[in-house]
């Protein structure tokens, strides 16, 4: 019904292979040169083996960039897809037409998922990231021109949008990728972005007057017992 549903969409998407089980989906890949692969959490009927699937999948293979589609996104099911290197995550109960959008931006090198989802991912790998990159500042700091990459990378750019937006070659971005991964300790565009998110609400906080932080802080707290 996927690859149905996806060669019927509007974007221009070419579909070259289909399996329901991991073998299928390995061979498939060995034998085609897919840049997106859409892949299903549960596979079998086991309800994370395609999560095993995407780690297989990205240690052998440059490419492609994995999707995966869950049946529910509960904070657990979401943050283990993303752990499992996908860029884009997807609910089954979610439109054909929208899969296809969502194939579309990941082929462009852009993570696909709502503000809530990536709430999940922040909340659950936030604290680790911001350990590592207190633990990693003394190894370097940031270049203005590697601040600008960081900074487009947040914004959703793919390394040719951010080349031709500062006037570089692809190669050079991949570079600059490179040396900002080591100085910050991210290995991948999501951590890289969530490194930014977090960095620019630490800084919006510092330069806050610090009434309005306690206003904000009474606002949170007072939330917070509501929800309880």
């Amino acid at each position: 019904m996927i690859a149905a549903a996806v060669r019927r969409g509007r974007y221009r998407t070419r579909v070259v292979g289909y399996a329901t089980d991991a073998a299928g989906i390995r061979e498939g890949l060995e034998e085609n040169d897919a840049d997106v692969a859409v892949i299903g959490a549960r596979l079998e009927n086991e309800d994370r083996a395609g999560f095993n699937v995407t780690r297989e999948i990205l240690a052998t293979h440059s490419k492609p960039n994995v999707i995966i589609i869950l049946d529910s996104n509960k904070p657990t099911m979401v943050v283990e897809a993303f752990r499992a290197g996908a860029s884009g995550i997807f609910s089954r109960e979610q439109s054909s037409e929208l899969l296809c959008k969502c194939i579309h931006a990941v082929h462009k090198g852009q993570i696909w998922a709502s503000s809530k989802e990536l709430h999940f991912v922040i909340d659950a790998l936030g604290p680790a990231l911001a350990a590592k990159s207190i633990s990693m500042r003394g190894m370097g700091v940031l270049t203005k021109r590697e601040e600008g990459v960081v900074h487009l990378v947040a914004e959703g750019m793919t390394n040719r949008d951010i080349s031709q937006e500062l006037k570089l070659s692809e190669h050079t971005v991949r570079n600059y990728l490179f040396r900002i991964f080591n100085k910050v300790g991210t290995s991948n565009r999501l951590e890289l972005a969530l490194y930014a998110i977090d960095r620019r609400e630490g800084l919006e906080q510092q330069d806050a007057p610090a009434a309005t932080r306690d206003s904000v802080e009474s606002t949170n707290q007072a939330v917070s017992s509501r929800r309880a």
